[in-house]
């Protein structure tokens, strides 16, 4: 399944890619990319020629009727690995793990640092968990990656995606072996997730935001709350006021 969509998908978007050369033709390493949107998961994949495995809610797996059989389906053809994301601690150990699991296979592991898709383009402040939690159990090479434009094929609230290439760009492998072992210390997880994510700054180009996504998105939905509540307040202009 995964070459009949990754087939499909180049064939309509025609994504445009530097540096697969990056990519090695064999062995473990584990591929941190920008996010900027759903569809980051699939052109990727889309590219390549081995195997990467992302974590997805298990949600997508679970689904009752056709239509989650069939999303079950689309997501284990796309190499999408279940993770039960209901408690947030318990979420994280069980993505570190799932990770650790694909490197000792010696498969492509796929993660995003952000942690969740960029509200608005810019990229945000790599969480210093799971990433560096991986790379430094398994001593994985690293390889940043860009996703370009890919936010706009299909913004928030457009059914249907806009036919456009979006591009991806490969950057050379990070190796962070003289860490191994050393995942339990915070500073060397943070260490490791800021140099990953400059590198990842310098192939997309992006405005870099030293806070996270997620706290990104508390600022920007508070902000369009108070707007809409301030206009609710405001009074009616009658025809006489005018």
């Amino acid at each position: 399944m995964k070459f009949s969509i990754g087939g499909s998908l180049k064939l309509a978007f025609r994504p445009w890619v530097e540096g697969l050369e990056n990519i090695p033709a064999e062995g473990p390493a584990i591929l941190a990319s920008n996010h900027l949107s759903f569809s980051d998961s699939f052109f990727l994949p889309a590219v390549l020629d081995r195997k990467v495995t992302f974590i997805a809610k298990a949600e997508y797996f679970t689904s009752p009727g056709v239509k989650g059989k069939l999303t079950a389906a689309f997501f284990k053809g796309v190499g999408q690995l279940p993770v039960d994301r209901s408690g947030a601690r318990g979420a994280g150990e069980a993505a570190i793990k799932s990770g650790i699991d694909v490197i000792e296979r010696g498969e492509l592991f796929g993660i995003y640092p952000e942690g969740t898709r960029s509200p608005d383009g810019r990229l945000y402040r790599g969480k210093p968990g799971g990433l560096a939690r991986v790379a430094l159990a398994t001593g994985a090479p690293v390889i940043p990656v860009a996703m370009i434009d890919t936010e706009k094929i299909q913004p928030p609230g457009k059914v249907v995606p806009k036919l456009m290439r979006p591009g991806i760009r490969i950057g050379k492998p990070l190796d962070f072996s003289r860490y191994h072992g050393m995942d339990g210390d915070r500073f060397i997880l943070r260490s490791v997730t800021d140099e990953v994510m400059y590198e990842i700054m310098k192939l997309s180009g992006q405005e870099y935001v030293d806070i996270y996504a997620t706290a990104a998105k508390r600022q920007i939905a508070d902000a369009e709350k108070a707007a809409a509540r301030s206009e609710k307040a405001q009074p009616a202009v009658s025809d006489t006021d005018k």
